[in-house]
């Protein structure tokens, strides 16, 4: 049966999904929200077979040990057989510096080694294209297979035999066979050339990349291996971070909560620029400020969508892809978001948000200038307009429009933020005006989304539920941790919304029904005011249940559920990723101390 016990590897141009016996079930070409070659994880009844996937299968299996290479992202499987014989896979995307640039090519290298006895591996690579529909034409030249669609062509090339390839006959490894999965395009040295050397190249890439971190005392390996997973959901070329690299992984089983995440959600970005920013990974937050203003330049009034392609195109037709079973079967299989096509007012905040860094951090290159400011002004403007009302909100209802309290303590950011921008840049007048507009929204949501009876702010204004997005009241600076009214809506929250060790991100029924399984950012969200709280015990306990929530290799999916402890939802989820860095930042204990 499908699982989420998988490993990612990429390097800003292309990434892959492995799973526990090495075989590569989803890799998106030639992007991230391109055609799934590889999308045998959401064919459930061709794993086997091995359609829509590219496996090095061993004869007489017997198990199988995985691991990442220390500070990086190559991912190790080894594969034993009955007989003690063992098989190494080392995958890998190639990223490196060349030329004073980084060398990111659409291209996937796996090398397999033998380790002992006389295993036999059976190579089984079958790509398909148009998402499942559609079986390649193949070519064969004397070191490569040319798999060829109706709008591109791949080429694998390798070492091995590729007789026995086509064939599927079991092969024994004497030694290293080396595959190039990429572009079709000729190798001008030999294969196992390249792959040995970029993979030293590659390696070399990520030790510094990690060199360069600001990471906690405790919790080190999960931090790093975090933010390596979040540069991994980063696309070189523009800058754009996006959300998740599947589509349609359901968030509980049969819940028909499917949706592609392979896209750039100006939300999930401010967050995990934020994350970026305390790691000190300051070029990956660079460029992603740079689509931001890319994508808000592209209207001259400041009118944001809530989701853009990772390319900067905001329309992105929602169809279904027949061929897919979906994962475990789980249909349908969507392809592109309507998202789009929603008013969700909380772009605003979360644009400027993360601009703002230009403004104050005086390691980034390009610097928040007088220019700057009066570009972002237009966003501060639509936040005005919008802030008090009726939106989809941040968690996307397809169904219902309410003005919604996230939706316009964003908006407030927005003004407030624009305020301090001003200020630094000693734009006096400017600086007032946004600070009497932020003051006077300030004020209207204490008294529209404020619950004498529950004694807590609510997820929209004349609405009697609670939202888990209440817990960043003081991430955002709306309140103080001290402020009564933020102690007690978190108790609240508590009451209403935490089953077990988890916060729910609401408990009504939606257009779906009511959610079963945990939206696993919002416990993150829960430590932060935990944390902010001084209830450092709690805290911590909630953390260390969260990071047992991680699958082997340390990663995280959307959802959690609690009962059968199993992972759901798009996989790897930003989000997700920056919460366990968020709450370690918060939480470990300086050098010189012991917890």
């Amino acid at each position: 049966m499908s699982n989420l016990n998988l490993g990612i590897i990429g390097n800003g141009a292309i990434s892959a999904l492995i799973d526990e016996r090495g075989k590569i079930v989803w890799s998106c070409f030639p992007r991230f929200d391109g055609d799934p070659l590889f999308c045998n994880l959401l064919q459930p009844d061709e794993y086997e077979s091995g359609r829509g996937a590219f496996g090095i299968d061993l004869v007489n299996f017997s198990h199988a040990e995985q691991h990442y290479e220390t500070n990086s992202a190559v991912l190790t499987t080894r594969l034993y057989d009955s007989q003690g014989g063992c098989l190494e896979l080392c995958d890998f995307a190639p990223r490196f510096r060349l030329y004073g640039r980084i060398f990111h090519p659409m291209m996937l290298i796996r090398r397999v080694r033998k380790i002992s006895g006389t295993p036999r591996m059976i190579v089984r690579s079958h790509p398909l294209f148009n998402y499942g529909q559609l079986d390649p034409e193949v070519t064969i030249g004397s070191h490569h297979i040319r798999y060829v669609g109706p709008a591109m062509a791949v080429r694998l090339t390798t070492d091995a035999s590729i007789s026995a390839i086509q064939e599927e006959r079991p092969i024994f490894i004497d030694d290293t066979v080396t595959f190039v999965l990429g572009t079709d395009e000729t190798l001008h040295e030999s294969v196992g050339a390249v792959g040995r050397r970029f993979l030293e190249d590659t390696q070399t890439y990520w030790h510094e990349w990690v060199r360069s971190l600001f990471v906690p005392v405790e919790w080190q390996d999960e931090v790093i291996r975090a933010a390596i997973t979040l540069q991994l959901n980063a696309y070189e070329d523009t800058g754009a971070i996006v959300a998740a690299m599947t589509t349609s992984i359901p968030e509980h089983a049969d819940s028909g909560r499917n949706w592609d995440y392979r896209y750039c959600w100006l939300r999930d970005g401010y967050f995990v620029v934020n994350a970026l920013n305390r790691l000190g990974a300051t070029s990956t937050m660079e460029k992603y400020l740079g689509y931001i203003l890319n994508v808000a330049a592209g209207d001259e009034h400041g009118l944001l969508k809530p989701v853009y392609s990772i390319s900067g195109e905001e329309r992105l037709e929602e169809i279904i892809a027949p061929e897919l079973a979906g994962y475990r079967g789980m249909g349908p299989v969507r392809v592109g978001n309507l998202a789009y096509q929603q008013v969700q007012h909380d772009v605003y905040g979360s644009a400027i948000l993360s601009a703002t860094h230009m403004f104050f951090d005086h390691r980034l290159f390009r610097r928040g200038d007088a220019s700057l400011f009066h570009r972002l002004e237009p966003l501060g403007l639509q936040a005005l307009a919008h802030f008090d009302q009726p939106d989809a909100g941040i968690w996307e209802l397809r169904g219902k429009k309410r003005v919604h309290t996230y939706s316009s303590v964003m908006c407030w950011a927005a003004c407030d933020r624009l305020s301090r921008i001003a200020r630094q840049l000693k734009l006096i007048e400017r600086e007032n005006y946004w600070r009497e507009e932020a003051d006077r929204i300030h004020k209207v949501i204490c008294t529209q989304a404020w619950s004498e009876e529950k004694q807590a702010f609510l997820a929209s204004w004349g609405g009697d539920s609670l939202d888990a997005s209440m817990l960043l009241l003081h991430e955002f600076g709306f309140l103080s941790a001290s402020d009564p009214r933020f102690i007690s809506t978190v108790a609240a929250i508590e009451a209403e919304l935490k089953q077990g060790d988890f916060i729910y991100r609401y408990v009504e029924k939606d257009d779906f029904g009511s959610p079963d399984n945990a939206f696993v950012v919002c416990t993150f969200w829960y430590v932060y005011a935990l944390q902010a709280l001084g209830r450092k015990e709690e805290a911590r306990h909630t953390f260390e249940t969260l990071l047992g929530c991680c699958n082997p290799l340390g990663l995280l999916a959307e959802d959690y559920c609690s009962a059968s402890k199993e992972q759901w939802g798009n996989f790897v989820q930003t989000y997700s990723m920056v919460g366990l860095i968020n709450c370690a930042l918060r939480l470990s204990c300086r050098w010189d101390q012991t917890y």
